[in-house]
């Protein structure tokens, strides 16, 4: 019997791989790297540099931060978010920065959460509440009967309106206003448009950035960001991912309600204000990091490995 419960306990902790080897069910466990390489510096600068946070649904073990430069932490304006600051000298050229982290996941359904959802119906600068956001939620929710079911509508529409493409100019940027009228773009793109639609329909929503863990194997570089939405109605918070429906068709139901376990949130939010502020202002979303040098952008090299903990 106890060798049987155990084997039990081991399937419930163990992640549960799709068959399309894309998404990760159930819970995932991994360490990420986040390294970045100073540029070359020739006066004084400032980079900031998002934190992951543990929250209801993903568990932050372990945060090493290994940095020549002194850094300090600090929070946006909403509270929600917390960043690193440092202030690079032209004597740190081509050092080296690591955040290293051990994180367990656990997929994301609909679920409640504390705090006053009212706030994600405001505008953001490339989110605005638009009459023409108004007309379109209008028209694709007129026969919906409650929140949960225009949120559906919406997410129908922008999969249908949409195809993921990363050509040309103005995508990336989660213009919403772009997204509506180019009608391709990234997921920042895809979501943005749900978003400002959800918005104009009064549905609350809102705007995370992070990383997909890689589901088909258990170690390697991650090419870069992902993004996703949550809608609140029913009193509950809704997640959806419309950029990656649109690239496996047959995960388009499964994403209106869920985010699998294999991804780790970075940060929340459009439109983040940080103390100090960058020159440019605030951050249009955050995956950084941002280096300025006399009130100048300075590209910074960053790149992120993984290791998956819990093996197939």
């Amino acid at each position: 019997m106890k060798k049987f419960l155990t084997l039990i306990a081991m399937l419930i902790a163990s992640p549960i791989f799709a068959a399309d080897k894309t998404i990760v069910r159930g819970t995932d466990q991994f360490e990420l790297v986040y390294e970045m390489t100073l540029p070359k510096l020739t006066a004084n600068g400032t980079l900031w540099i998002p934190l992951a946070r543990s929250d209801a649904f993903q568990k932050i073990q372990t945060r090493d931060i290994t940095s020549p430069v002194p850094w300090r932490k600090t929070r946006d304006a909403s509270g929600e978010n917390e960043f690193l600051v440092l202030h690079p000298t032209p004597a740190d050229t081509s050092k080296r920065i690591c955040i290293r982290y051990q994180v367990t996941r656990n997929e994301k359904t609909a679920h409640a959460e504390a705090g006053n959802a009212a706030l994600h119906l405001k505008a953001e600068k490339l989110v605005p509440l638009s009459p023409r956001f108004t007309a379109i939620a209008k028209r694709i929710t007129a026969n919906a009967p409650d929140d949960r079911a225009r949120g559906k509508a919406l997410y129908d529409h922008v999969l249908a309106h949409m195809r993921y493409d990363k050509t040309g100019k103005g995508w990336g940027r989660g213009d919403a206003l772009y997204a509506c009228d180019a009608r391709t773009g990234n997921c920042t793109d895809y979501h943005a448009y749900f978003i400002a639609l959800c918005r104009a329909a009064n549905i609350p929503a809102r705007f995370a950035i992070g990383f997909t863990i890689p589901a088909d194997r258990d170690a390697g570089e991650i090419g870069g960001y992902h993004c996703w939405a949550e809608f609140f109605a029913d009193k509950k918070w809704m997640p959806v991912d419309i950029s990656e429906a649109d690239k496996h068709p047959k995960l388009a139901a499964y994403y209106f309600g869920h985010h699998p376990a294999n991804r780790l949130e970075l940060s929340r939010g459009r439109d983040i204000t940080v103390t100090p502020a960058p020159k440019s202002g605030p951050f249009n979303y955050f995956f950084g990091p941002h280096l300025e040098v006399n009130g100048k952008e300075i590209p910074v090299k960053a790149n992120f490995k993984f290791k998956r903990l819990l093996k197939k």
